[in-house]
């Protein structure tokens, strides 16, 4: 079994760590004590993404956040990784962190991550948390959409990031947001490794989760921002009908980054539910 091993930082603190799976190295930050709660991050992100969580939930759970392959500290995905390999080196983390039942909590690629993780690990989570999830692009989008949004990002993967970054804001955020946080997420595209980001799109436009979903038996809340345009209600609506134990929760006014746009009410719904499934 491969091992965690801590680089700093006491409980309570955000501490940060790597373990190997299969001779590849898999980081994480982790904060506070408590039920655990493991944290998947979307695309042209990392652990860091769920800063603003770590540091509202830690009080109460043990609150880890990974760097997906290819993204943050983490190696690269070796070619051909797909979503159900990203799934299982999702347990491989938890077996080496030595955790039991973590609440997996996933937002946009990182809920469909999840999704994945209970479709080939059943056992694995005490509940999930999906917020602006999709099951797999090819099941929650039409073959259009799919196609203009691999052929966009496709073709940004050989220009610098910083000249089409920014692109992407308005369909993050659906009110204005501080500079910090535009700020925050600009830096985290621009550091993003096209052997990551290309990885992520491949294994996420074709995945198809749908089958999944009425298998689910665990806790499930269900997080969206009926404002959200890259994962819009609809989505939301029909992995509610497909989940049998899911409760779908509407943040008003809310776009796709929830967990930035609004952090305390993000918390707020995560901390609720987690109780509830302990």
């Amino acid at each position: 079994m491969p091992m965690a091993q801590p680089d700093s930082g006491p409980s309570r603190t955000i501490s940060t760590g790597t373990v190997q799976v299969a001779g590849r190295t898999i980081a994480y930050r982790r904060a506070g004590s408590g039920p655990p709660v493991l944290f998947l991050h979307g695309g042209w992100s990392d652990a860091d993404y769920w800063r603003r969580q770590l540091q509202g939930l830690s009080d109460e759970f043990d609150v880890i956040a990974w760097d997906a392959p290819g993204c943050g500290r983490s190696s690269d995905p070796p070619a051909g990784h797909q979503l159900g390999n990203y799934a299982d080196d999702v347990a491989a983390l938890v077996d080496a962190l030595g955790i039991e039942r973590p609440h997996l909590v996933g937002l946009s690629f990182g809920g469909g991550l999840a999704i994945a993780v209970q479709g080939r690990h059943p056992d694995l989570a005490r509940s999930l948390v999906l917020a602006a999830a999709y099951a797999g692009w090819a099941g929650s989008l039409d073959a259009e959409e799919i196609a203009s949004r691999v052929d966009k990002m496709r073709g940004e993967l050989d220009r610098p990031p910083q000249e089409w970054a920014a692109s992407y804001l308005p369909t993050f955020f659906a009110n204005p947001v501080p500079q910090e946080i535009l700020d925050e997420v600009t830096e985290a595209i621009v550091a993003s490794r096209p052997a990551g980001v290309s990885a992520m799109i491949e294994a996420f436009a074709t995945a198809d989760l749908r089958d999944v979903l009425p298998t689910i038996d665990v806790p499930t809340l269900l997080l969206y921002g009926d404002k959200d345009v890259r994962s819009p209600m609809p989505v939301a609506e029909a992995l509610h009908r497909s989940i049998p134990k899911s409760t779908l929760q509407v943040l008003r006014g809310i776009g796709h980054c929830s967990n930035l746009e609004a952090p305390d009410a993000f918390n707020a719904a995560v901390r609720a539910f987690l109780r509830s499934a302990e």
